[in-house]
């Protein structure tokens, strides 16, 4: 299984790419957007997608989309053709694609909205943190993106509150700070643990 950056001449799986995910809506009975062949051939073209191949056969999907000027970043379209799921084939490409937005966008937030449970905990391995709609993208473009989605009129009627999807966001700024809070959790754990070994050893004596 090769899992790559796509671009230009992977242009080819476009149409089999559109045809899984329309076909995983049907099949879920829950919100995918749709999306067409010339769209998901940009995002390749951009150098903004990733594929994964088993020896020229298309296996899985997913694509970057940057919102209001940069400053966030949405991984959308996770696919997995029904030949290659229940293999952990998408928990790698959510990876690499997260990896891939890091990379190229690193100060932009990284945000999901997803209805799928294993989306949800992929996202959380991936130290996205649940969010209200109103903490992601305020680009209108975004969400009108979710027009072909089945729950549109439930975005609708909530004034893009809620739906049924659940919010989820990746946030670099907090992960920085949060990392040397856990670093000294872990120093303080280490010393305590080596002051009570301590204490046990002078109360035996």
């Amino acid at each position: 299984m090769e899992i790559v950056i796509a671009n230009k001449s992977h242009s080819v799986y476009a149409d089999i790419i559109c045809k899984t995910i329309e076909d995983a809506a049907q099949v879920r009975g829950t919100g995918i957007a749709k999306r067409q062949p010339a769209y998901i051939i940009s995002k390749m073209e951009s150098g903004n997608a990733v594929i994964a191949l088993d020896g020229g056969f298309f296996a899985g999907f997913c694509y970057i989309e940057a919102w209001g000027h940069g400053n966030f970043v949405a991984n959308s379209g996770l696919i997995v053709h029904p030949d290659y799921r229940k293999q952990g084939l998408a928990k790698k490409i959510k990876k690499v694609v997260f990896n891939h937005s890091r990379e190229k966008f690193p100060e932009a937030k990284v945000f999901s909205i997803t209805t799928g449970l294993a989306v949800m905990k992929m996202n959380s391995d991936l130290g996205y943190k649940p969010v209200t709609f109103s903490e992601l993208t305020d680009d209108q473009t975004f969400w009108n993106g979710c027009q072909t989605c089945k729950n549109y009129d439930v975005l609708q009627r909530t004034e893009q509150k809620m739906c049924l999807c659940t919010g989820m966001l990746f946030d670099p700024k907090l992960q920085e700070k949060e990392k040397p809070k856990k670093v000294k959790e872990k120093v303080f754990k280490r010393l305590k643990k080596i002051k009570q070994t301590l204490f046990l050893k002078k109360d035996k004596k």
